[in-house]
């Protein structure tokens, strides 16, 4: 992933140079005038920033800034500016600012993986820094609003966000089962790490890309610790294009309901389980999981309760109605929850979560919490009503999740597929998704928790 290009002919050794003061003539220019504000901005952070790993920016004019020192055998991460919009993007929105600037290919990225590396070496010292740049970005927010108005790349970055990602984009990605969430990579595939053995022949490591076989162990695994059998009646909450629906209909004989509120999704899943030949036993609900609790055939009705990756989108404000929904749904004697999710480490949660990369491109408005959040907040939801019997964290197995899906993608997602005018940043935004969310659960920056309740 990433673009690869010749690293520049004349680099620096030390420090780079401050740059030049503007002349009269680019100070008449408001544009010009807030980018050369905001790359003296930047540079000035990165100078005093970067300690860890090395940083090469080629700008538009050819000249070229380092930072950090290079370690022996391991290539710098490069930079090379395409457009100087990428300074103002950058001081205004931050990360959220950079991650736009490569969708809409205002810079070229060597290793999207490694430049990401790079920030969350350094994160600490970024942090600790005076927010000097946080003070400048409400100004200049106002000053591009006011300047430049609604842009041309604005206006591509709404169509690339409102883009209706159909059905047959993801199945070209997801395993048959189109399971859009972490799989579960036993020892038959080599375990979490197993694709990147290089010990493996090509032959060997494509079938232990068999993402088929780590994405059903993942729904048994699942189906298991909720304890259903056969006339079990199941809740989940999260569709998806029906696969948790299926095998508890078809593998574990029980009647299942399960809500989302996607319409392209619910079209779908009925079709795959009318084909697995399971519709008198799962049932497809097109609607809010708060909307269970004005439905009175539901109380105290269900064996089990399911919700895989689903409570990112809940929010905060609403944990403990969540909670409190799976208190209405469940029988009052030997009923078992189980719910798994993103998460946030313990340090990292906060009730309110800033707009970032995730939020603005990948899912609008969600929301990660903290195993203890919802630990807490099932307390609070159901009472006291819900003992708490295990908590799983699969986070080393998401990163091989998302380099399968990631091979799949550049694999089958083709012009063809998605004849849209916006398709080269569509493709970067994906991208730039699957190499910030692996390295992110590779570092610890997101968890994976499944979180498991009985109630006797």
């Amino acid at each position: 992933m990433g673009v690869s290009y010749s690293a520049p002919s004349c680099v620096p050794a030390v420090l780079p140079p401050k740059p030049a003061a503007p002349s009269l003539a680019a100070l008449t220019s408001p544009r010009a005038w807030l980018v050369s504000l905001a790359r003296n901005s930047i540079l000035s952070v990165l100078r005093h920033s970067i300690k860890t790993g090395h940083l090469e920016i080629e700008d538009t004019d050819g000249s070229v800034y380092t930072f950090g020192r290079r370690p022996k055998h391991q290539e710098p991460v490069l930079l090379k500016i395409v457009n100087d919009e990428f300074w103002i993007r950058v001081v205004v929105s931050s990360d959220l600012g950079f991650s736009e600037a490569y969708i809409y290919g205002d810079v070229l990225i060597s290793d999207l993986k490694a430049v990401m590396q790079l920030y969350l070496d350094n994160t600490d010292i970024i942090s600790a820094l005076p927010s000097a740049l946080a003070r400048l970005s409400a100004t200049f927010s106002a000053l591009s609003s006011a300047f430049f108005g609604q842009s041309k790349t604005q206006a591509l970055a709404n169509v690339v966000v409102s883009y209706d990602q159909s059905n047959a984009l993801f199945q070209a990605f997801l395993s048959r089962e189109m399971m859009y969430s972490c799989a579960l990579w036993g020892p038959e595939e080599g375990g979490p790490a197993g694709d990147l053995d290089l010990a493996l022949s090509a032959h060997e490591k494509q079938a232990y890309f068999d993402i088929e076989r780590a994405q059903l162990r993942k729904i048994h695994h699942v189906l298991r610790k909720a304890r259903v059998g056969r006339g079990d009646k199941l809740l989940e909450v999260g569709s998806g294009w029906g696969a948790m629906a299926i095998v508890a209909a078809r593998d574990y004989g029980c009647t299942v309901h399960t809500l989302t509120l996607s319409v392209e999704q619910q079209k779908l899943a009925q079709q795959r389980i009318r084909a697995a030949g399971v519709a008198d036993r799962a049932t497809v609900h097109l609607m809010d999981y708060r909307d269970v609790l004005a439905r009175p055939e539901w109380k105290h009705a269900f064996d089990a309760f399911v919700s895989v990756e689903m409570v990112e989108h809940v929010g905060a404000k609403y944990y403990n109605t969540y909670f409190k929904v799976v208190d209405y749904a469940l029988k009052e004697r030997d009923a078992t929850a189980v719910v798994s999710c993103s998460t946030f480490p313990e340090s990292r949660y906060t009730g309110y979560q800033a707009e970032d990369f995730m939020r603005r491109y990948m899912w609008p408005n969600s929301c990660l919490p903290s195993a203890t959040t919802l630990v807490n907040a099932a307390q609070v939801g159901a009472h006291g009503r819900l003992m708490l019997e295990g908590v799983e964290n699969h986070a080393a197995h998401y990163p091989r999740t998302l380099r399968t899906w990631s091979a799949r993608f550049r694999a089958h997602v083709t012009r063809t597929l998605l004849p849209f005018a916006h398709y080269d940043a569509f493709m970067r935004k994906w991208a730039y998704f699957f190499a910030y969310a692996e390295v992110g659960f590779e570092r610890g920056w997101i968890t994976c928790h499944m979180l498991c309740f009985r109630r006797c």
